[in-house]
């Protein structure tokens, strides 16, 4: 029986956002390009217009990336998870392919010549006989305000001309020349500036201010409070910093909210109430362990160390406010501000640019309804509002601390029969526009404020929070994995570059680490006797010879892999770490192989596999909130340090390009393999196991006393 296909379908994002007008236009001998999406570094517009150039037949250079609006882009929720390729390209590219059929229809007609006989050539739509047209002459014969239809087809990967190929990215001249695309350097006629009071200790709020204590302030032109919220708005960004500074001192706070134990998070972690899910399981019947090994894993709060803290702008007209931001997520901002301010959507415009450096859930959105609430009090002028440093690292979103504890049964062989993996975590998302409650700082201090948003994870079926990546890749006869999410918060967690993948793919690699070693076998080998799948197989096979593993022991130097495929469902990764360890752990080079699918641009690809990478190092040798029972103490560069260019290994990454396959995300797939990669050249160098990041000197001594 012949079992018919199923019907084709649009792509999700176009499925939800199906106009053809509201992704693409073509303007004066250019092409306008407008996806949901927003650069936030990793190249994402690059990407797309190469996306759209090849559908298209136009020359790159015409394509012009317009910024994510709610005043007219497609609403493609927020810009996280490595989805902007497998979400905004793929509607991108089944929607040029759906206008450039529908021009070549127009061509067809005008110019009497069958549509399969005519070529384009940088939107020159030529024919038989040299008659021809071009996009730009037959836009106003060929409207684009229909929806998009399942039935067209985008170019086969032997016909892309663009996409498969590397090329520089169309954001970066405008860094390098200095020309002013990040939000904090937007100069609006008639800017104002503004900073916001907010206490040092954890959950304290205000109670009294003495407004008198600033007046004297040259360029103060209003001091605002609503509530718990207190803010000013001065001339200058040096007087909004001196009447805060003012105003601080006669302001009066309330007893703050006692902060956990920074040096044992794990008891803090695995002593609070939580809600328990069931992740996956897998049962066979196996014999009686010969052992068990139990170990715990713990990584520590860490925040997102922004090169610029986080800033926005907004004005007011009448009713209606316009604002400037580096959110990742524009109408889900809009969202937030709208039950905030108790105005309809329409009425709120939120305009994405560029911010210097996040991945995640910074205080993007935060200092956004910053500059809202004092913008109304600017008289329709635009209010700028740049957080400190201090604030940023106060009081911006963290990445949740995690406790990871993994049971391996073995054999009288050292062969897996069992293993139970269980997460205590805070959750990994409390992003604006999900609730029917703000998630924004602000709204927790104004006079009638809502209750601070606990943090939830995201559905195991979109890849999970504290359990993404928990799901074993390997082939082992049984599982249990759990997540335990914290349904107390006295740190504010939310989305960090790869939320809990990085803390799993962590203990997981570092277990097989230890049981390869127990049977005196090669990790790497072990690895692939444990997988099935092939392209598992082959990013750890080409790390491996691209490293050269294993190199001759030499003292002092360590070497030790890791790998994942980002959520069991995105790009796979591995990493070969060399490490030298004598004073500090110092790592110097990482080998790295990924698998992204069609790699769109190669280039891009391996920048964010690069800075991934680099930022992943940086996590696992130096990075930790630290806190003391009331407060934030890492509120600075000293106190939360990072990786230094000088610290900075060599990175080697090889892509294995595969056109034929739907593309993925390459943003977040290299921070687990490579934590676990230096983790596992530790212990290769020194025989000791560290299990609790930071890996530190301090870290290192302890685990040794611990194994002696």
């Amino acid at each position: 029986m012949n079992v018919p296909s199923p019907a084709p379908k649009l792509p999700v994002s176009l499925a939800a956002n199906p106009r053809l007008s509201s992704w693409v236009r073509f303007t004066e001998g250019r092409v306008a390009i407008s996806p949901g999406k927003v650069e936030i570094g990793q190249g994402i517009v690059t990407a797309l217009a190469q996306i759209a150039a090849d559908e298209l037949d136009v020359d790159i250079g015409r394509i012009e990336m317009i910024r994510a609006s709610t005043a007219a882009s497609p609403n493609e929720g927020v810009t996280s998870g490595s989805l902007s390729i497998q979400q905004s390209g793929r509607a991108l590219r089944h929607a040029c392919a759906e206008v450039r059929q529908r021009f070549l229809t127009a061509a067809s007609e005008r110019l009497g010549v069958d549509a399969s006989l005519l070529d384009i050539d940088d939107g020159t739509i030529a024919g038989p006989g040299n008659v021809r047209t071009s996009y730009w002459e037959l836009a106003g014969d060929v409207s684009l305000d229909h929806d998009a239809t399942a039935g067209a087809t985008a170019k086969s990967a032997a016909e892309r001309a663009i996409a498969g190929h590397s090329v520089q990215r169309v954001d970066i001249p405008d860094k390098v020349f200095a020309r002013p695309r990040f939000i904090h350097d937007y100069a609006l006629p008639g800017l104002l500036h503004g900073c916001v009071l907010r206490p040092d200790v954890s959950g304290a709020k205000l109670i009294a201010l003495n407004e008198e204590a600033a007046d004297n302030v040259p360029g103060l032109l209003t001091i605002v409070r609503d509530g718990g919220f207190a803010g000013v708005v001065a001339d200058s960004e040096a007087a909004a910093e001196a009447a805060l500074k003012a105003l601080g001192k006669g302001a009066t706070w309330s007893a703050g909210e006692p902060l956990p134990d920074e040096d044992d998070l794990a008891s803090f972690l695995r002593s609070q109430p939580v809600e328990t899910d069931v992740i996956d399981t897998r049962t066979a019947t196996t014999d009686r362990p010969a052992q068990t090994l139990r170990r715990q894993y713990t990584r520590p709060y860490i925040a997102h160390g922004s090169i610029a803290p986080s800033c926005a702008v907004a004005q007011w007209n009448g009713d209606r406010v316009h604002v400037w931001t580096h959110s990742q997520g524009v109408y889900l901002l809009r969202a937030d501000l709208a039950i905030v301010l108790k105005l309809p959507a329409e009425n709120i415009v939120v305009e994405h640019m560029e911010g210097a450096g996040c991945y995640g859930h910074n205080a993007a959105d935060d200092v956004a309804l910053d500059a809202v609430l004092l913008a109304k009090a600017a008289g329709g002028r635009p209010v700028r509002v740049q957080w400190s440093r201090h604030d940023e690292m106060s009081h911006a979103p963290f990445g949740a601390a995690m406790a990871i504890e993994i049971e391996a049964d073995l054999d009288a062989g050292n062969e897996i029969i069992g293993w139970r993996h269980a997460i205590w975590s805070n959750g990994h998302a409390a992003r604006p526009g999900r609730a029917t409650q703000p998630a924004l700082l602000a709204a927790t201090e104004i006079a009638n404020p809502y209750p601070r948003m606990i943090s939830t994870n995201p559905p195991a079926a979109n890849g999970g929070g504290g359990d993404r990546n928990s799901v074993p890749l390997y082939d082992l006869p049984a599982w249990t994995v759990m997540s335990h999410r914290l349904l107390t918060m006295p740190v504010r967690t939310s989305a960090l570059r790869t939320l809990g993948a990085q803390g799993n793919v962590f203990a997981i690699e570092s277990l097989l680490d230890e049981i390869a070693a127990l049977r005196g076998e090669d990790p790497i080998a072990f690895r692939l006797r444990h997988l099935r799948d092939e392209r598992a197989k082959d990013v750890i096979r080409a790390a491996a010879r691209r490293a050269a593993w294993k190199p001759q022991k030499q003292s002092g130097i360590g070497h030790g892999v890791g790998f994942a495929r980002y959520k069991n469902m995105g790009a796979y990764c591995a990493a070969i770490a060399e490490i030298e360890g004598t004073d500090d752990i110092r790592v110097k080079r990482l080998t790295l192989a990924v698998d992204v699918g069609e790699a769109i641009n190669p280039d891009g690809v391996i920048n964010q596999i690069e800075g991934g990478a680099i930022q992943a190092t940086s996590w696992v040798l130096k990075e930790r909130v630290r806190f003391d029972r009331s407060r934030i103490m890492s509120t600075s560069w000293t106190d939360y340090p990072i990786l230094k260019f000088s610290e900075v290994p060599a990175v080697d990454v090889e892509i294995i390009q595969r056109p034929e396959i739907e593309p993925v995300g390459a943003g977040e797939a290299a921070h687990g393999p490579v934590t676990a990669a230096i983790a596992n050249a530790v212990y290769d160098c020194l025989g000791v196991r560290v299990r609790d990041l930071p890996i530190t000197r301090d870290r290192i001594i302890a685990a040794a006393e611990l194994a002696s």
